[in-house]
């Protein structure tokens, strides 16, 4: 059973284990104050182009979601996400736990438009309501698409023209900008962005996300709110490792180009059988539709997301890669499906 289910099934590039384990038993400043960290913090920086922003480590994405948006926002304030966004279906309400509600706008292939954010604002007027404060976008999003630069400068304006802070889920930002579509560079999102982060663990890391203030007015105290949602480690030291290593000679880079071109091999090989995708995605997440009759035969040996019903005989899958994804592995279900 070979599985493209997701692309942190395995654990952690070999730089990394080997970088751990060579550290293994130095004593270190505890809580990210650790010359590793330090060193990844620079490392960020330098790649942004922003020496001005403040970048702190944290495990997992829900964890940097709940934590960031909840230090941004004060109590009466909502989140703007599009209906398939992270925040708004798969964190069990994470946001919504801190007392923050999340408007919920229709997604168009997975991403919001700057018009959707003044509907919203048009109709969010008084007091008797929430007041949309914060837009939540992610890119990749969660079926795999991209934003252009044109896309996010647009709605970037958005925000800054309405008082809105704008937030980036990277969790899955490299798939998204070494990929061939792309047009947004790392350095752009400090100048469009309030805060973002860069994923680690969906892109060869054990575990960890970068998270990216760029706004000053909501850099203060931030260290306070990590601490209070559980996410300020004693051994901070695992996360700084890890960055360090992910930036040095592009490996962060080279790891998410790789993962893109075993998505690239399955959706040629896909486009090839005729089958139709369920979003235009040009990233590590492909998302088809096959008939069932199709899908029991690949699920024998196989492991994959059932995603959608699509009707009585089709289903919306997604297919995951990797940096640890193998070509055999790719090849093996190219074959697969050519014989269903």
């Amino acid at each position: 059973m070979y599985s493209f289910k997701n692309d942190y099934s395995e654990g952690a590039h070999p730089n990394i284990i080997e970088a751990l384990v060579k550290s293994n038993l130095e004593q270190t400043s505890g809580y990210g104050q650790d010359a590793y960290t330090e060193e990844a913090v620079h490392s960020i920086k330098e790649i942004v182009k922003d020496e001005n922003v403040d970048v702190h480590l944290l495990v997992g994405g829900t964890q940097t979601n709940l934590t960031a948006i909840s230090a941004f926002l004060r109590p009466h304030e909502a989140v703007i996400s599009v209906e398939t966004g992270h925040v708004c279906v798969h964190e069990t309400g994470a946001i919504e736990a801190t007392g923050h509600k999340v408007i919920a706008v229709p997604s168009e292939n997975g991403k919001i438009r700057a018009g959707q954010i003044l509907k919203v604002l048009a109709t969010h007027t008084d007091e008797h309501m929430v007041k949309p404060k914060l837009v939540y976008i992610s890119d990749s999003t969660e079926i795999g698409t991209i934003y252009t630069k044109a896309e996010l400068e647009a709605i970037s304006s958005v925000c800054k023209a309405n008082g809105l802070y704008l937030f980036l889920d990277g969790a899955r930002i490299g798939s998204a900008l070494m990929c061939k579509e792309n047009d947004l560079k790392m350095e752009d999102f400090p100048s469009l962005t309030d805060a973002f982060y860069i994923g680690g663990t969906k892109n060869g890391a054990l575990m960890g996300e970068a998270l990216v203030i760029c706004n000053p007015t909501l850099k203060a105290d931030f260290r306070y709110h990590i601490k209070q949602k559980g996410g300020l480690l004693a051994k901070g030291r695992l996360l700084g490792i890890q960055f360090a290593q992910l930036f040095k000679e592009d490996l962060f880079f080279s790891l998410a180009t790789y993962a893109n071109e075993m998505a690239d091999l399955l959706r040629a090989a896909i486009k090839e059988t005729g089958y139709e995708f369920f979003s235009e995605s040009p990233t590590n997440q492909i998302f088809v539709i096959f008939p069932n009759e199709i899908l029991e035969k690949l699920e024998k040996d196989f492991d994959f997301t059932i995603w959608e019903k699509i009707d009585e005989k089709r289903t919306a899958v997604r297919l995951v890669t990797s940096w640890a994804t193998t070509r055999k592995g790719v090849e093996s279900f190219i074959k697969a499906l050519k014989d269903a």
